[in-house]
């Protein structure tokens, strides 16, 4: 089994169908730069926020989602445990999709296009609701009854209090760009490669979820709607065709047709065009295993001859005649 993390195909021009460097970097660092400050602009809503997230909570419990204390509670049984999950939340979220566009770059350039067009529409959406629907995380809402466990094991990227957090807002909770991303990071990984282990990357989002859920950083509904707007970024920004598309999801998740042998041509008139001619069997044999006693006992017809017994005499031959198949020779 090949676990080797590979591209689909070879893809054609590569070189120019890469982005010059400086002005991709240059993009990127754009991008992230107006997301974070666009998440400021949300800050100082802090009755709203908390307001919402009494909405939220309640919205939850009315459709009976399971509550973010039942993975709390796994995760607070170990202290290792708790410091992990946290420690995955603060190091892993940015590196992990950094590593994947620089090898998407590198080795999938015009899926790389796609990629960061598709982060770029689900980040932006993402800031919108940010901006429009402050949410406080469930590790400050009091009736959930949460730990917030950054602040009590660490590391925490975090201030202490919101309001003197000049890095982040926390108030940012809908939707989980944590959650969103590690999902088009494993989406990505799975389209482009070929390993058969490709489909272990669904761990990571897996992993991401159980991670902000249990340190209280997210609802479950904050997943959701990462979810739905992802793939609303995927519905409208189409994959190149270089990259595979729908055919390449579907060499995927379908195995491969079995091969047929083509059915011979019919004529407009309907009648089947003759096969072609085949040798008789009695003449496959190769000419150099069969002797010359063989070669004129497969002989369809034979040459009769008269032979006189006269001395100084010639032997005249008869009219080749057929010999039915089966008759003594």
């Amino acid at each position: 089994m090949d676990s080797r993390t590979e591209p689909v195909e070879p893809e054609p021009d590569s070189r120019s169908a890469r982005p010059p460097l400086v002005r991709e970097l240059l993009l990127v660092v754009g991008l992230f730069l107006v997301y974070k400050f666009g998440r400021q602009l949300a800050n100082g809503h802090t009755a709203e926020a908390f307001r919402n997230a009494g909405e939220v909570w309640h919205a939850e419990r009315a459709v009976h989602l399971p509550g973010e204390g039942a993975v709390q509670g796994v995760l607070l049984h170990s202290d290792t445990l708790v410091h992990l999950a946290n420690t995955y939340y603060a190091t892993v979220h940015f590196p992990a999709t950094l590593a994947l566009l620089v090898f998407l770059y590198l080795r999938r350039p015009r899926h790389y296009v796609w990629t960061r067009r598709v982060l770029a529409v689900l980040t932006a959406a993402a800031l919108v609701l940010h901006l429009g629907f402050p949410l406080a995380p469930p590790r400050m809402l009091a009736a959930a009854h949460l730990v917030d466990t950054a602040q009590v094991f660490g590391p925490s990227v975090y201030a202490a209090k919101p309001a003197t957090d000049t890095m982040a807002n926390q108030f940012a909770a809908m939707p989980s760009l944590h959650f969103g991303w590690a999902l088009m990071v494993a989406i990505a990984l799975i389209v482009a490669t070929t390993s058969r282990l490709r489909w272990l990357w669904l761990l990571h989002p897996l992993l991401t979820l159980l991670v902000i859920v249990g340190t209280a950083n997210h609802y479950w509904l904050d997943t959701i709607v990462a979810t739905a707007l992802l793939g609303l970024a995927l519905a409208v920004i189409r994959m190149p065709v270089t990259v595979g598309g729908p055919a390449a999801l579907r060499r995927h998740l379908l195995p491969a047709p079995a091969a047929t042998t083509a059915p011979a041509a019919i004529p407009a008139h309907g009648t089947p065009a003759p096969a072609p001619w085949r040798p008789a069997a009695a003449f496959r044999t190769p000419p150099d295993s069969l002797s010359a006693s063989d070669v004129l006992e497969r002989m369809p017809i034979r040459i009769p001859l008269h032979v006189s017994a006269t001395p100084g005499s010639t032997s005249a031959a008869t009219a080749p005649q057929l010999v039915p198949a089966g008759a003594p020779r």
